[in-house]
């Protein structure tokens, strides 16, 4: 008995005219002999999860970088909450959850260490240029698994690859991914930084309270409920003109109160430092690369610029502390 050919049946049958369904994929780099329990987009799913990259979002910075509490969200935590908001919006829309799952799972895991500000100083410093949403279909195509990558269907790289608001998703699964990551860091990070005494409730824009509602749980729920009853039996994923307008400005105002200059990122000149300074570091010294990057540079001839981004990049937030600490804050020693 094959279950998996039995699933995609089940999918043909039950899910939306618009859904991806996995017998339409357009498949892999690399051909594969399929499992005969799970679907393609199950196994891009499972393969993410046991990643490496994976796992070490667990302690990369979300947005704010050193916190004092175990109750901020990591890269991890947002990450898992994308993928719990994409999926109930996949679900009510009758569209392929397994497919949107992996999208959400994978769509960080190029992510540098401290978050955006981590980022931004790679973008800065290395003439390639870096965007994390770029970095993530590198992780999936090159750098996981022993550098032969984790070969996932071209739909979930897709959906990694577009996942940034300026995205354009070849599917309606990774339009609800793009919208998720949304509506999970807004309504995170109000939350955090409300912990965290940044702001106050009582702080956010009364115009847009009124429309999504007044806490986190209130504004994820009325959000879901609005795009799914805009987007049914569509082949779109929207929200209502004044849910999408609400949206964009308390966006607006997390930039200018807490991501930008607010006291959570006064440790972000420092992050800076640390990700120029071991980039400037391994460029002139890249035989001090572990030797799996070192090979990529002689075997492969990869760019010594766009190695070092990968191991920088590849750090968390308390590696990249450590070595920034060996290699340039002096230790003690004993001439004995």
């Amino acid at each position: 008995m094959n279950l998996r050919l039995q699933r995609e049946e089940i999918e043909a049958q039950i899910l939306s005219p618009y859904a991806s369904l996995n017998k339409n994929s357009k498949g892999r780099r690399v051909e594969e002999e399929p499992c005969d329990i799970r679907t393609d987009y199950q196994r891009d799913r499972d393969r993410i999860i046991h990643s490496k990259a994976f796992r070490r979002l667990k302690h990369k910075t979300q947005v704010f970088i050193s916190p004092e509490g175990d109750h901020y969200r990591t890269r991890l935590t947002h990450t898992l909450e994308v993928a719990q908001i994409a999926r109930t919006i996949a679900r009510a829309l009758r569209l392929n959850e397994d497919l949107t799952e992996a999208m959400a799972l994978g769509h960080d895991l190029g992510h540098t260490p401290f978050g955006h500000a981590g980022e931004y100083a790679l973008n800065e410093v290395c003439p390639l240029g870096f965007k994390h949403y770029e970095q993530s279909i590198r992780v999936v195509e090159q750098l996981e698994n022993k550098g032969k990558g984790l070969n996932l269907t071209w739909e979930v790289k897709d959906g990694i690859l577009n996942h940034p608001t300026a995205g354009t998703p070849s599917t309606l699964e990774g339009k609800i991914v793009r919208l998720s990551d949304k509506i999970a860091y807004i309504n995170h990070d109000i939350d955090d930084a409300i912990r965290g005494k940044i702001l106050n409730s009582k702080d956010l824009p009364q115009e847009y309270v009124d429309v999504l509602g007044k806490t986190s749980s209130e504004r994820i729920n009325n959000i879901l409920h609005n795009i799914v009853n805009n987007s049914i039996n569509k082949n779109d994923v929207i929200m209502s003109d004044d849910f999408q307008e609400a949206t964009k400005n308390i966006r607006k105002y997390m930039f200018q109160n807490v991501y930008v200059g607010s006291s959570a990122k006064t440790h972000e000149e420092k992050a800076h430092r640390i990700i120029k300074e071991l980039y400037k570091y391994f460029i002139q010294e890249y035989q001090e690369l572990p030797m799996e990057y070192q090979m990529m540079i002689k075997e492969k001839k990869e760019p010594v610029e766009q190695v070092v981004c990968d191991y920088i990049a590849g750090m968390t937030d308390r590696f990249a502390i450590k070595k920034f600490t060996e290699i340039f804050v002096p230790s003690s020693w004993d001439i004995y």
